[in-house]
């Protein structure tokens, strides 16, 4: 029995991606050569593999059952067939993709970048902006690493916990907030800006005054922080923010920040640092996320720093 074990890696891009379209893209092939193939796979196997499900196509029992056991067959041959080699990062050249939300990279970017030429000149990186939706870039290999503040929802895709950040309001320096004690009501009653990529103009923290019978005017909405500080620095506006990661942009405009008054109380915001699992054993990638998780460690800490400095 002639085996062809190319059709070890469309199955698992097949059962990863859930989709024939999906499985093209990921492997840089054509619809029709995928589907081509899926024939194949279901002529060996004896098994429909995917079937369709309205407009979805959904594993059979037998593809849930073999999931794990074919990504491992996979991994392991790609294995086999790779030279084990030191990373030499002054020869290494090679492009990564990282997606951050704006405010990390402005706390973050130059220590990466600085960091990562230092070590392999021959590295670049592709700083790309957050979707205004969920996207699989990272499962298709577009995006190599991500920033989240929840931990992934699908098995493939590691995480790593950073640090935890608070959100504290920020204003202009001589704002009518920093005259006298700060309660919900009087937070409540100022003009706000929300910082959202998809420009909504409610979060998590209008629950929160809701909860004690308040609600807050929303003048805007800005779909970055660095957006949203200027409308700040300018006007009798709020912007509440993550302290942590904002502090070097906000010490820079000059503006203020005033903790959340009590009880108007949030919990601390997680960051992640969030990869696939294809990388765990990418030694240049494993580097790459020591130098990131580095330059993120060092902003958590600044800003525990600065948190206890102004207490």
């Amino acid at each position: 029995m002639q085996l062809d074990l190319n059709l070890l890696t469309a199955l698992d891009a097949l059962l990863e991606e859930g989709s024939v379209a999906g499985a093209a893209a990921r492997l840089h092939v054509t619809s029709p050569a995928m589907s081509r193939t899926l024939g194949r796979i279901r002529q060996a196997t004896g098994d429909q593999i995917l079937v369709r499900t309205g407009r979805t196509m959904v594993p059979t029992p037998y593809a849930l059952e073999v999931r794990a056991q074919v990504h491992d067959l996979v991994h392991q041959a790609h294995q086999l067939l790779s030279r084990e080699r030191e990373l030499d990062l002054a020869t290494l050249s090679r492009t990564f993709t990282i997606r951050w939300h704006d405010a990390l990279v402005s706390a973050c970017g130059p220590a990466l970048l600085a960091a990562v030429h230092r070590q392999a000149p021959g590295v670049r990186l592709r700083l790309v902006a957050e979707s205004n939706s969920d996207t699989p870039e990272l499962r298709r290999g577009e995006v190599d690493l991500e920033s989240s503040s929840a931990k992934p929802s699908v098995p493939d895709i590691r995480h790593q916990l950073i640090g935890e950040d608070r959100l504290v309001a920020a204003v202009r320096p001589g704002h009518p907030l920093t005259d006298g004690p700060l309660t919900p009501e009087r937070y409540a009653a100022a003009g706000h800006v929300t910082v959202s990529r998809r420009g909504r103009l409610r979060d998590p923290v209008d629950d929160a005054l809701a909860a004690l019978g308040l609600e807050r005017q929303v003048i805007a909405a800005a779909p970055s922080a660095a957006t949203a500080f200027p409308l700040v620095l300018d006007t009798d506006l709020v912007v509440t923010v993550p302290q942590a990661v904002t502090d070097s942009a906000l010490r820079s405009l000059g503006l203020r920040t005033l903790p959340l008054p009590l009880p108007l109380t949030m919990p601390p915001i997680p960051l992640h640092l969030v990869w696939h699992q294809r990388h765990d054993n990418d030694r240049a990638h494993a580097w790459l996320r020591t130098q990131a998780r580095s330059a993120l460690q060092a902003v958590f800490d600044s800003g525990r720093r600065s948190e206890s400095g102004s207490g």
